[in-house]
């Protein structure tokens, strides 16, 4: 059964979104994929996001710059983190609500659909 809810995936690596638009079409989402943070912000599809999967390093932009600029415009879309950077995860802005996870590279598939699975099923 389809969702609903679009997941948009933002991440300059090909593969990683080409992978992730499988793993979630297979699991019923409507998915969206950008290369590039301004690629996300300049398009119309941060109103439909019910979920955002993002990269934190890219080129340009980073995820995090793009969270922070979407909660300024008034934009809270939950958002999932995934990185290849180990250590602590940089911090988002204190005007932007926490991310709803952080993800390493390569991250357990199970565990990012049950957090997406928790995002788009809860109530508004």
């Amino acid at each position: 059964m389809a969702h609903t809810a679009v997941v948009s995936v933002v991440d300059d690596d090909e593969s990683v979104r080409m992978a992730l638009d499988s793993l979630l079409r297979s699991n019923g989402y409507t998915v969206q994929l950008f290369a590039t943070a301004e690629a996300f912000l300049t398009s119309a599809a941060a109103p439909d996001t019910r979920c955002l999967i993002s990269d934190i390093q890219m080129p340009g932009l980073s995820g995090i710059q793009m969270y922070d600029q979407l909660c300024a415009r008034g934009l809270h879309i939950p958002v999932i983190f995934i990185t290849g950077f180990q250590g602590s995860p940089p911090q988002v802005s204190a005007q932007s609500a926490p991310p709803v996870a952080w993800f390493p590279k390569p991250f357990p598939c199970g565990e990012l659909l049950n957090c997406i699975d928790a995002v788009v099923n809860r109530p508004d």
